[in-house]
């Protein structure tokens, strides 16, 4: 009988041991942690992984790519610059061969008057021109960023090698060239119009 009665204390005891893990295990009311600052972000605590904050206007203007991409999500760098470069070599070719119906499509009034009074120079002077270059410009993106209007500014440097043919009332000129410059490139990112008109050109380091 002492047996028997033993062995059910003994089977109490462990259930009320392990009732008394099985609270003790768990957080119950506030811990010493608790007291400890919690991490917040600009909108408030952290929140849990599993639920996705959502957008906030915070106010903060975005520049960069990340203003184009903003008002253009399908802005890319490289079949800008893929573009770029081939907007670079036609304008060059076009300016050496006089051909302002090309050049009227791509450039700038302001660039465009400038170009036109170096071809008429030329033009004036019995002179002729052409351009041959020897591989494709490199194009690096140097500045992107959005003005007022939603106006986007993309500054491009190229970098290029090509073989220059002039001939005027002295004869033949044959002139390899390497020449670095920064264009910059101009959008409006709320037209419907996809082309980027060329509105400024600085000579750059090579």
């Amino acid at each position: 009988m002492q047996v028997l009665e033993l062995i059910i204390f003994a089977g109490l005891a462990a259930i009320v041991l392990y009732q008394l893990y099985a609270v003790l295990g768990r957080r119950v009311g506030r811990q010493p942690e608790d007291n400890q600052p919690q991490p917040e972000t600009a909108q408030g605590p952290v929140r849990p992984l599993d639920r996705p904050l959502e957008p906030v206007d915070d106010g903060v203007a975005l520049t960069g790519l990340a203003a184009v991409r903003a008002l253009d999500p399908s802005f890319d760098v490289s079949r800008f610059l893929g573009g770029a470069k081939q907007a670079y070599e036609m304008i060059v070719r076009a300016f050496a061969e006089g051909d302002r119906a090309t050049l009227k499509n791509l450039l700038a009034p302001q660039v465009l008057a400038s170009f036109e009074q170096a071809i008429d120079q030329r033009e004036a002077e019995g002179r002729t021109e052409t351009v041959e270059f020897f591989h494709s410009p490199r194009a690096d993106l140097e500045k992107a960023d959005v003005g007022p209007s939603d106006l986007a500014r993309v500054v491009v440097r190229f970098l290029a090698e090509f073989r220059s043919r002039s001939k005027g009332p002295e004869g033949e000129a044959v002139d390899d060239r390497r020449t670095a410059e920064l264009w910059t490139f101009e959008r409006n990112l709320k037209s419907r119009d996809p082309n980027w008109m060329l509105v400024h050109v600085d000579a750059a380091e090579a």
